[in-house]
């Protein structure tokens, strides 16, 4: 009986407002039947700091982050402030 972890980004989304938000599941796996998932979820605004943030969400950021869209997510977080 062989217990292994692993952990995987399941979603991804973009909103209208450029905020990814995406899902990391942790699954316990039991001689290759999976026993247990839990799930963390993280959003990142425009500009965010992308240190440490796995790979494959860094490229759909990179896209997603065009000049108006940062343009668009400061404007409005200076009228809301």
């Amino acid at each position: 009986m062989a217990l292994t972890k692993e952990i995987v980004i399941d979603q991804i989304t973009i909103t209208e407002n450029g905020i990814v938000l995406y899902r990391e599941a942790t699954r316990i796996m039991e001689d290759g039947n999976q026993i247990s998932q839990t799930y963390h979820r993280y959003s990142l605004v425009p500009e965010s700091d992308l240190t440490d943030v796995p790979a494959n969400v860094v490229a759909i950021c990179n896209v997603a982050w065009t000049p108006e869209i940062i343009q668009t997510y400061k404007d409005l977080q200076n009228v809301t402030n």
